[in-house]
């Protein structure tokens, strides 16, 4: 932070050129007529030696807060460097002092004054509207300019190669507050400056910081260098009754006091106002002799927040603010931050000298052609010369790489000082206390940088982290940063003038003027906020049409409207413009079409099953019955008989197991547990058989060949939609859908009518239209229309407010409560609760049940088939081996064989008549035959 005094006028940028010649006229320089030879002058033969004495500039306000600070350091600077041998050996530096005293005129004059005596470095000025204009000069004559004091962000390094900063930049400096006001999630901030370079430029990036954030300045409150109280308090009457409470005062540190002194007049320094001062406010207070005896300065203060250059707390600092406290011939008791710049700036311009000599640098000075007196010219243009050697000095001074007082000194490629960084100071009390820093490495921070530049970069949201403040009015509670407007000005509501459906929102005799469910949601959300919000409902529309709800948003995003209640859908390109609330009611496009009943036919019986699975369900039935036939038929004597009679017995037993009616009781095992598994099986298809008849014979079907919102855009009939709604640039835009096939629709008797009629009559196929609306409408009609398909897109209705408006959020929260203690619910059963349209309703064949449901039901009985199937042949196969005869047996008993024996061959070579017929035998009859078999062969055996 610089000095810019207060004075009558303001010396303007595009004036500095003629202020240039103005100020020439006026001079006469006597002193060049007596200047001594001190500095090497420049010969045919070139640089001749190392001068013995340099001189060097320093131009700022010696009676200001930083000149106080800065005067003494300088002083020290020169003492320290001339006295330090391994510096400029064998040269002297010599300091020449001007005083700018608070005026840009007369500061221009002293840099002029100053550049007579052939000076190689400038240290200063610490005014940013004098180093405009003078950096002008130095770019011309090649002198470099150290400020150690003009932090405005605009004094580019492009456009003023010769002037570079030793301070930091309050670039850097508004991006830190900046981050403060995002920390406490404020979104508008008022600026308060004194119109000059410094104060505007200040400002501009300020709000340039704040975009970034999402947030901006509000207003931008400035007054003019010298102004009078009474326009100072003018000017905070003004801000105070705007609607943000959160300050930034970037002014001058000799009167920036005042205006505290009137905000505390005004009342604007107690509980729910913010201010934030810039690095002016700690240079004051560390100038300040004592705090104690400062008691009614502190009084002012308290709560504020103060940003102040980061130097690190070093021994060498330490060391050198107690030096300079025991000075005898001071201005100041207690010293800045700006004394450590002044102080390094010298000593960089001693290491640069340094080096520039030890490489055979020139300090000589010469003529510049270009300023020459013209014939009887008083301006005496002559008198200022040109360093021959300043280009090269510029580049020695930007490479210039140590540690100082204020930290390390070390330029970037915009000739900036790295590691910009800030100390955060909540005042209190008599004095203040650091609630944190800033740096351009990690943002907030309660860590030094120092720390954090041994980490890698940071600067995420979680990482920012700052200790508590104590705000004006001695709360902990961190304010709110806005209030409404105390300017008797309510808060201006557009409500929709619909003309349909009006138990959402609709025109009202009695105050407020406007009614229903929309509005109730909003009194009720208003009604638990902390505050009042003074308001004023307009209807938006004629009355005779629903009003177009993306011109409503238009509106509110310029400013013409302060909020929108209603029925506002929340979509994607209306929040570009404008800051919804939380959604208070659900909503989404849907498709509605009409309904009637239609008589069963005398195939409905069929309808359950889809084909496929009729199928194979008789499938089923007579394979599981020829797989039971095989496993009793030599078992059981009720499926033994005739092919004929065996084949009309499967058949039976098939179809009587689906009313469990069956006759036939197995007595194997495998039969046994093959038929539990199937009538288990039968049992679910009956009842899922049952249940479907009987929805099919009281379902209503829908007359509408649309099943949902695909099959509607296939198509090429009309479609209709509600008035006013954005349901029509959806369908066109996103579903393609020609805009020809649309009809808008006014009411809900034209939907009922256009429905009704049918796209031959004129009417239409279907009606996209919102959910809420729908849901009224079918109730309404007594559910004689219904929704099809899915809801295909989701959003909600949410109340309306300009960008970034606070209020949004307060909102969003009051609704959230609502929802939560059950107040939404009863609001909308108080305009909304009709009987619901619960009628079930089927399309195409979505009611028939498919071979997918019971898949794994078959799947069940097959497995078990098939594992009974394979333990039966297995069984016959070894009695089948068994009962194979020797081949020397000639016969068998007659009673127990009455035909003549097929057994002599081997199995493998048995024909398939032979495994029938043993397949045909009863299991009994098996047994007796194997029995007598192994009687002969023991008795063979033992003969």
């Amino acid at each position: 932070m610089e000095l810019l005094c207060f004075t009558r006028h303001c010396v303007k940028f595009m004036c500095k050129l003629l202020l240039f010649l103005l100020v020439l006229c006026l001079w006469i320089p006597r002193e060049v007529a007596e200047r001594t030879g001190i500095t090497t002058i420049s010969n045919s033969t070139g640089f001749s030696s190392r001068p013995s004495v340099l001189r060097i500039g320093a131009l700022f306000t010696f009676n200001s807060v930083i000149g106080r600070s800065a005067r003494p350091a300088i002083m020290a600077a020169i003492d320290d460097v001339n006295a330090n041998t391994t510096i400029l050996p064998g040269t002297k530096l010599e300091v020449i002092l001007h005083d700018t005293k608070c005026s840009g005129f007369l500061g221009t004059v002293e840099a002029l004054q100053l550049m007579e005596n052939d000076v190689v470095v400038v240290i200063g000025p610490q005014s940013s509207g004098i180093a405009h204009t003078i950096s002008h000069v130095v770019n011309e004559l090649h002198v470099p300019l150290l400020s150690f004091g003009a932090t405005d962000p605009s004094l580019s390094s492009l456009q003023y190669p010769y002037f570079i900063r030793t301070t930091q930049n309050d670039h850097f400096q508004m991006y830190a507050i900046a981050d403060l006001v995002d920390y406490y999630r404020w979104k508008e901030v008022i600026a308060i400056f004194v119109d000059d370079d410094n104060g505007r430029n200040g400002v501009s990036a300020l709000g340039d910081a704040l975009a970034k954030k999402r947030a901006k300045v509000s207003y931008e409150a400035a007054f003019t260098p010298g102004a009078t109280k009474s326009d100072i308090s003018d000017l905070l009457n003004e801000v105070n009754l705007m609607e943000s409470r959160v300050y930034v005062l970037h002014v001058n540190p000799d009167s920036g006091l005042e205006i505290f002194s009137i905000a505390k007049k005004l009342g604007m320094m107690t509980r729910g106002y913010v201010w934030i001062s810039t690095d002016w406010l700690p240079s004051v207070l560390d100038s300040l002799e004592n705090v104690d005896t400062d008691s009614d300065a502190m009084n002012l203060l308290q709560g504020v927040i103060a940003f102040r250059h980061h130097t690190p707390d070093t021994n060498l600092k330490k060391s050198f603010i107690s030096r300079l406290k025991s000075l005898k011939d001071k201005d100041t008791k207690n010293f800045n931050s700006y004394a450590l710049y002044a102080y390094d700036s010298v000593w960089l311009a001693a290491y640069a000298l340094d080096v520039f000599l030890k490489e055979g640098g020139n300090t000589s000075f010469s003529s510049d052609p270009v300023l020459h007196d013209k014939n009887g010219s008083m301006l005496h243009l002559s008198s200022l010369r040109v360093s021959n050697g300043g280009q090269q000095f510029l580049q020695k001074i930007l490479k210039t790489n140590f540690t100082g007082i204020s930290g390390q000194i070390q330029f970037d490629m915009d000739k900036t000082l790295i590691h910009p960084a800030y100390d955060i100071l909540n005042i209190g009390g008599l004095g203040s206390r650091r609630i944190g820093y800033w740096s351009n490495h990690s943002g907030l921070s309660v860590i030094a940088p120092e720390v954090l530049y041994q980490k890698p970069p940071n600067t995420s949201i979680s990482n920012q982290q700052l200790y508590s403040v104590i705000w004006p009015g001695e709360t902990t509670t961190t304010p709110r940063g806005w209030v409404f407007p105390n300017n008797g000005k309510p808060l201006r509501i557009a409500v929709p003038n619909r003309v349909s459906y009006l138990e959402f929102v609709s025109k009202d005799k009695n105050p407020p003027g406007v009614k229903g469910y929309c509005i109730d949601v909003f009194e009720a959300a208003v009604n638990l906020l902390p505050y009042p919000v003074p308001r004023q409902y307009i209807l938006f529309g004629n009355g005779d049409t629903n009003p177009d709800y993306n011109d409503l948003a238009y509106q509110l995003s310029q400013s013409n409207l302060d909020a929108a209640v209603g029925d506002v859908t929340i979509i994607t390109n209306r929040t570009r413009f404008v800051d919804f609330t939380q959604p208070f009611m659900e909503s989404g496009l849907v498709v509605v079409v009409p309904l009637k009943r239609i008589k069963s036919s005398s195939w409905s019986f069929l309808e359950p099953f889809t084909t496929q699975m009729w199928c194979v369900t008789a499938a089923f039935f007579l394979f599981v019955g020829i797989v039971v036939w095989v496993l009793e038929h030599r078992h059981n004597k009720e499926f033994r008989g005739t092919p004929r009679q065996q084949v009309t017995t499967v058949f039976w037993f098939t179809l009587s197991t689906m009313f469990f009616s069956h006759r036939e009781n197995p007595v194997s095992t495998l039969g046994r547990l093959v038929l539990i598994i199937w009538l288990f099986v039968v049992l679910i298809i009956n009842s899922s058989y049952t249940a479907s008849l009987t929805s099919i014979l009281t379902v209503q079907h829908l007359s509408s060949q649309i099943q949902g919102i695909d099959s509607l855009t296939s198509g090429s009939q009309l479609i209709g939609i509600q008035e006013g709604s954005f349901a029509k640039k959806y369908l066109i835009d996103e579903l393609n859908i020609a805009p020809s096939r649309i009809v808008t629709l006014k009411n809900q008797d034209a939907y009922i009518d256009a429905l009704t009629r049918r796209p031959k009559n004129g009417g239409v196929l279907a009606i996209v239209d919102e959910l809420p609306y729908v849901e009224l409408f079918m109730s309404s009609t007594n559910c004689k229309f219904r929704t099809v398909g899915k809801q295909f897109t989701k959003s909600g209705w949410g109340f309306a407010f300009q960008r970034d408006s606070p209020l949004a959020i307060d909102l969003s929260t009051a609704i959230l409560q609502l929802s939560e203690n059950g107040d939404l619910q009863k609001i909308h059963d108080k305009w909304l609760l009709k009987h619901d349209c619960v009628v079930e309703f089927s399309d195409d064949e979505s009611y028939k049940l498919s071979l997918s449901s019971f898949s794994v039901l078959f799947l069940f009985i097959g497995i078990a088939c098939f594992i009974a199937l394979t333990v039966f042949f297995i069984k016959v196969m070894c009695q089948y081996n068994k009962f194979n005869p020797d081949p020397d047996e000639e016969h068998v008993d007659d009673e127990v064989q009455p035909q003549p024996a097929r057994f002599k061959r081997h199995i493998l070579t048995a024909s398939f008549r032979d495994l029938m017929d043993f397949l045909d035998k009863r299991e009994a009859d098996i047994k007796d035959i194997l029995r007598h078999k192994s009687k002969k062969r023991r008795r063979n055996q033992n003969s």
